[in-house]
């Protein structure tokens, strides 16, 4: 057999079963008798055979692929969503593809249309937006999407976030419960759900609060514009007594630049809050309050999502929202710190 391509039904004569045994054996979610399974086992490997997979999607209409569309990867949260993602899915019998993108639309369009061409089963976007008429290409192809810590208007398009709103508001609280007064906010990519949810709320807290936002910047999600944005908001002689980052990455940017370029003590002179929970956000370096997004359940509402619109194709869509929680870490204190 060493020169010839093994077939399902070598393995099948030589454990003694049926081809449809084999069959079984090899695909996710099926199962035969355990002494059948080893049966088939030790031939497989006796022949070195593999099942062809593309091959079986042929047969039926099923590649079992996932495309996963990152928009970037510089912000801790994303690793470790394509890790866990990828980790369910796998468990399920589902492999994955993942795909870099950009921020913007038309490279994400690029991207997911090329994602078609793998015959993928369904699609998710992380941090990613898509245009309506693509998603209109999608779901005549029957090929569902979920958005992951995004939203979209599209009412075809189902999507799993945390709280953004809730959180910002959490946020704006705790800061004028520490005494904070001049409160400033440094925005994300200004195109994205997560980014404006979190503004909103933030400001929502501040007017409950009777406070007005006192300085505004754009760091676009990126390490380098963060710094850039803290620099322009604390050179000046007013500056901010405390500011929300929208996310930690960004967060870590401004911490930098405040302590190593400004001198600036935190909490001391500044208290710092940003949005995620990243690992670095525990380190000692950073020490960082902010908002734990739950990724382990956003996770499990996506692969639930996804793999039911998969086997029942009319499935309608649908939208969960799960709720962060307030991580108070060392870069808040109360102001009576500075007397």
């Amino acid at each position: 057999m060493a020169n010839e391509k093994v077939t399902s039904n070598d393995v099948a004569r030589l454990a003694g079963v049926s081809q449809s045994a084999v069959s079984r054996f090899f695909t996710p979610g099926t199962s035969v008798s355990k002494r059948t399974a080893e049966k088939i086992k030790a031939a497989a490997e006796q022949l070195g055979y593999r099942p062809n997979v593309l091959a079986r999607s042929l047969i039926t209409g099923k590649s079992r692929i996932i495309g996963l569309v990152v928009a970037y990867l510089e912000n801790y949260f994303y690793p470790d969503v394509v890790e866990r993602l990828s980790r369910s899915l796998q468990d399920q019998g589902y492999h994955v593809l993942v795909f870099i993108s950009s921020l913007a639309a038309d490279k994400v369009e690029e991207i997911t249309q090329e994602i078609l061409d793998y015959q993928v089963d369904g699609i998710v976007l992380a941090s990613a937006n898509m245009s309506s008429e693509l998603a209109a290409r999608c779901h005549a192809s029957g090929v569902p999407i979920v958005l992951f810590n995004r939203l979209q208007d599209d009412e075809r398009l189902s999507a799993v976030t945390s709280d953004n709103l809730g959180g910002g508001r959490l946020l704006a609280c705790h800061l004028i419960e520490t005494g904070r007064r001049k409160l400033a906010y440094i925005a994300g990519f200004e195109g994205a759900s997560t980014q404006r949810d979190r503004e909103r709320g933030f400001l929502e807290g501040l007017a409950e609060g009777g406070l007005r936002l006192f300085a505004r910047d754009v760091g676009n999600f990126r390490y380098e514009e963060a710094q850039a944005a803290a620099r322009r908001m604390f050179s000046g002689t007013e500056r901010p007594d405390a500011v929300f980052v929208c996310n930690d990455h960004m967060a870590f940017a401004v911490m930098d630049v405040l302590r190593f370029e400004l001198g600036l003590k935190i909490p001391h002179d500044v208290s710092v809050v940003g949005f995620d929970d990243v690992p670095p956000a525990r380190w000692p370096a950073y020490d960082l309050t902010t908002i734990r997004q739950n990724v382990d359940d956003m996770v499990a509402e996506t692969v639930n999502i996804l793999l039911t619109a998969i086997e029942e194709r009319d499935t309608p869509a649908r939208r969960i929202c799960l709720d962060g929680a307030l991580v108070v870490r060392g870069s808040t204190a109360s102001v009576d710190i500075n007397s």
